[in-house]
């Protein structure tokens, strides 16, 4: 009974990343994320994460455990950096792009962010959270890097583009898609830091770990009844609290994320139409 106890062979940390690497297999060719005209595989979705994930080591020097930060609405690059962030040994922060620029700054000095990925659209978001970071002191509090999320090089405003260090898909085209992913060395290991929004006092942050991830990934499916390759359209912000773990799950069962960058009641009606769209969430409000 002695060589029946976990061992490498036997027994891996539970992580919801492996989700992604079994699609890139299992549903390679299958469509993972449409957005507007653009639409990728899980094969190539897997490439992309893998990239993305280098980049932020060998580019941007995050380390294993630092805290990344993400203000972005439910586009591609919002749903890959939910494996591509913890794939480089990374704490994935979402934010919601709704707080006002003072909570923001509260949420990316307590968290120690060091790198931070902007959409076009929370530039000047993020930029004026950035300005109640302390000046007399930058060491204690150091500025995180800042990478810019442009749908086009069109969308990039020269006025700001000096404060972003590269673009997202810069991050994409420069990594190693062959990158061997930082496995979490325990499944107790975090893998999100969400914060609440404040409303009733200072934000507070919470911790997920792989397994935690791993587990409420699947039982939202099995709660659900979600079958394989379903159609789900993101009208659920996936910085609420990791789209409920939907982000993870879709990998799970090779399904199409059909992103969406605004709630809004006709693009909706008619991209149910367009990908006969299976699921879809929503928060109470």
């Amino acid at each position: 009974m002695e060589n029946l106890k976990p061992n490498p062979a036997n027994s891996s940390p539970l992580t919801p990343l492996g989700f992604l690497e079994r699609a890139a297999v299992v549903y390679a060719d299958c469509p993972s994320v449409v957005y507007n005209d653009t639409s990728y595989t899980w094969s190539e979705t897997h490439w992309r994460c893998l990239s993305v994930a280098s980049s932020i080591v060998a580019s941007l020097g995050i380390k294993r455990g630092d805290v990344v930060s993400v203000v972005a609405p439910n586009v591609p690059a919002m749903y890959e950096l939910h494996f591509a962030v913890p794939m480089a040994g990374a704490i994935l922060n979402n934010i919601n792009t709704r707080l006002d620029p003072r909570t923001v700054s509260v949420m990316l000095r307590h968290s120690e962010s060091k790198l931070v990925f902007v959409d076009q659209l929370c530039r000047n978001l993020v930029l004026d959270a950035l300005t109640f970071f302390p000046s007399n002191n930058p060491t204690l509090t150091p500025i995180p890097i800042l990478v810019l999320i442009a749908e086009s090089d069109d969308n990039i405003d020269d006025q700001h583009h000096d404060r972003f260090l590269c673009s997202y898909e810069d991050l994409v085209e420069k990594g190693d898609p062959g990158f061997r992913w930082v496995r979490p060395r325990s499944e107790w290991d975090p893998i999100v830091l969400n914060y609440t929004s404040g409303t009733t006092a200072s934000p507070k942050g919470v911790v997920h770990c792989h397994r935690g991830a791993f587990v409420v990934a699947l039982d939202s499916l099995v709660d659900w009844g979600v079958p394989k390759e379903p159609v789900y359209l993101w009208t659920l912000p996936m910085f609420h609290s990791n789209g409920w773990s939907y982000p993870w799950g879709m990998a799970a069962v090779g399904g199409t994320n059909v992103c969406l960058r605004k709630f809004d009641g006709a693009t909706i009606f008619n991209l149910i139409r367009r990908y006969n769209v299976t699921h879809m969430c929503s928060a109470p409000v």
